[in-house]
């Protein structure tokens, strides 16, 4: 009888055990994912899935290198492997506002080759470039001159190659203000250029009684032998959306989905905490699981609509409901985490990209792919040496210039983050000025530097105004140091920021404390990039031989909303 019960005892356990290695399997397999999956100034995502990699691009308008290339196996995990544009032969951004250059990238693949489609918006119009490699070389841009609007992506059904973007209202006469239309060309891939006759697909949007405006970003998918055109309406502000429409035929015609948009935020309210806004430029992919997924920008505002870290990329799950794709719709708050059921793959030697993180760049050692110059990189203005690291020779350039001067740019990727170098220069005059700039635009940016005043060395904040190349002075303190070395340190708060200097790297002082962030928001500043914090040497429009050198650049950010317990939002 006890044998019996023995036998029976086992037989009931097996099931459950069973079940429990199922569940600890599945857990294990578990990917959560942390929003933005690329934080700060990372706009316009486009990705591509090759086997089992995902390959990702964003704007970045005139700075340089342009089009950064990140590589992921879990849509988690990003390395950047590259720029698109990473000689100044291939582009020129000179005299063009920082928010003007290179508009929304898009990225596909086909037959070993990588392409990207891209507007430069003030020079080149709309071109094509194409890398065996995504981490390049990518070849120069060729141009397309029969492409007229923006946001260009290509589109490839067997054998063939299509190209769609955003252009004019029909016969150049919008019924209202971002009245636009979606057109295509077909497209040979082999000799890059438009084919045949251009046809519209889109007139305003998916409801031209509401007066759709901004349809922009198109891509183009094939699913159960329907053809989804999808793309972004609204404008990219607080009224962002993704729309959908669909056709048996590539060419039309394109039948809205009656529950548009499949994806925004601006019917919630502003006041919730910890919003994400401005949703929309999205971009579908097959995730490692088979399912859909959706990248998207997104903002974190600190408050109303006030953002310094610029459109961020962002990525949620995709639900087909009826044969229509519905991005995120579990809920109607874009989430900070997902769980995914599907394995986790680290990128080895990666800076890292989403929830809170800290490292630190030595110049004597390494260089980080991220930074960024403005414009195109002098050469002649910086160089790097395993003893004093980066050095900067001071030109008469200025931030304020449509040029390139001797900057070197790190995104802020938090809205709460602290940054600091330790710099060596001793100006010369008072022209002479080396430090740290928190840079959102020529006119909006805090230069917190070292400089001269009545012979003596002195630390200063400049503010830029827009009042021409004006700048005001907003703080000043003598520097008791007869050395050259000086550390300096920016934190950010939210809507301030603040600034430290210390002679030893231990004993900080503060220049000014709670400086008016909003100065340097995407809303007051206008245009379309974030705040990078960079390594800046001027002489101020005079000639000079001076040179600041910077040992290390590190970062820390720290926002509240990584900080929140698991399944609150």
């Amino acid at each position: 009888m006890i044998r019996k019960l023995k036998h029976l005892t086992v037989r009931l356990l097996i099931p459950a055990i069973m079940q429990l290695l199922v569940c600890s399997s599945l857990f294990a397999q578990q990917t959560v994912v942390t929003n933005p999956i690329l934080s700060g100034f990372y706009p316009d995502p486009s990705i591509v899935k090759v086997g089992p990699d995902y390959y990702l691009i964003n704007s970045t308008f005139s700075y340089f290198p342009g089009i950064p290339v990140f590589h992921s196996k879990d849509l988690k995990n990003w390395k950047q492997i590259g720029n698109v544009i990473d000689r100044t032969s291939q582009l020129d951004f000179m005299g063009e506002r920082i928010t003007r250059g290179l508009f929304a990238p898009a990225i596909s693949y086909h037959k070993g080759l990588f392409y990207v489609t891209c507007t430069d918006i003030d020079h080149e119009g709309n071109f094509v470039v194409t890398a065996s490699n995504p981490a390049g070389p990518w070849s120069d841009p060729v141009k397309l001159p029969q492409v007229r609007g923006i946001d260009p992506s290509l589109y490839f059904d067997a054998d063939k190659a299509y190209i769609i973007y955003n252009s004019d209202a029909p016969d150049n006469k919008p019924l209202y203000s971002g009245h636009r239309t979606i057109r295509m060309y077909e497209f040979d891939y082999t000799n890059l250029k438009t084919t045949g006759e251009e046809k519209q697909l889109v007139n305003g949007g998916v409801d031209l009684s509401k007066k759709p405006v901004w349809i922009e970003g198109p891509h183009i998918l094939k699913r159960n032998d329907w053809y989804y055109l999808y793309a972004a309406e609204g404008g990219t502000s607080v009224n962002h959306s993704e729309v959908v429409l669909r056709s048996k035929s590539v060419w039309g015609p394109y039948i809205p989905y009656e529950k548009n948009p499949i994806l925004t935020q601006r019917h919630l309210p502003e006041d919730r905490r910890f919003p994400v806004t401005s949703a929309g430029h999205a971009q579908l992919v097959e995730g490692p699981d088979g399912k859909t997924y959706s990248i998207f920008l997104a903002v974190r505002p600190y408050k109303g609509d006030y953002y310094n870290t610029g459109r961020e990329t962002f990525l949620a799950p995709v639900e087909w409901i009826d044969d229509w794709p519905v991005i995120n719709p579990a809920q109607a708050e874009i989430s900070y985490q997902y769980s995914f059921n599907y394995p986790e793959i680290k990128q080895k030697n990666s800076t890292p990209q989403s929830g809170n993180f800290s490292y630190t760049t030595d110049f004597r050692s390494q260089w980080d792919p991220s930074l960024l110059f403005m414009r195109k990189p002098d050469s002649s203005s910086f160089s790097r040496s395993a003893k004093t690291g980066l050095v900067l020779r001071l030109k008469p350039v200025t931030v304020m210039d449509f040029a390139d001067p001797s900057f070197i740019g790190k995104r802020q990727q938090h809205l709460n983050s602290t940054v600091e170098t330790r710099m060596d220069f001793v100006a010369k005059d008072s022209n002479e000025k080396a430090g740290l700039v928190a840079f959102q635009s020529e006119t909006n940016f805090y230069y917190f530097a070292r400089s001269k005043a009545d012979g003596r060395d002195i630390i200063q904040l400049i503010q830029g105004t827009k009042e021409g190349k004006q700048t005001v002075e907003l703080a000043r303190a003598p520097l008791k140091t007869n050395g050259a070395t000086l550390f300096l340190r920016i934190i950010s708060a939210g809507d301030t920021y603040s600034f430290y200097y210390s002679t030893d790297g231990t004993k900080w002082t503060a220049l000014k404390e709670k400086a008016d962030a909003t100065y340097l928001s995407t809303r007051t500043a206008g245009g379309f990039v974030g705040v990078l914090y960079g390594m800046y040497a001027t002489s101020s429009g005079k000639p000079s031989s001076s040179s600041a050198s910077f040992r290390h650049l590190s970062y820390s950010g720290n926002d509240p909303m990584y900080m929140q317990k698991p399944g609150v939002k």
